[in-house]
């Protein structure tokens, strides 16, 4: 507990999968209702729209975990030089 409350270690990349699947499932969800609305802007916009909220979901979530792994690594190197 005196991990958490004293940011030893970091809760956001065990929760980063949950958050994922949220983003695919929404755009999932974007994509067809575009699909099959007059507002959408048809089709192929529904289309688009899964394939590139899911491509920049990942793109995100990736990004979010290479900066805590920076995190990890350099707090390691701050440990081996103490």
């Amino acid at each position: 507990m005196k991990d958490l409350f004293f940011f030893d270690s970091m809760i956001t990349p065990k929760i980063i999968t949950f958050i994922y699947w949220l983003i695919l499932f929404a755009s999932l969800v974007s994509g067809i209702t575009a699909m099959f609305t007059s507002y959408g802007g048809g089709f192929i916009n529904g289309i688009g729209i899964i394939v590139f909220g899911a491509i920049g979901a990942r793109v995100w979530c990736e990004f979010v975990i290479v900066l805590f792994k920076i995190n990890s690594n350099l707090q390691k190197i701050a440990d081996k030089e103490n």
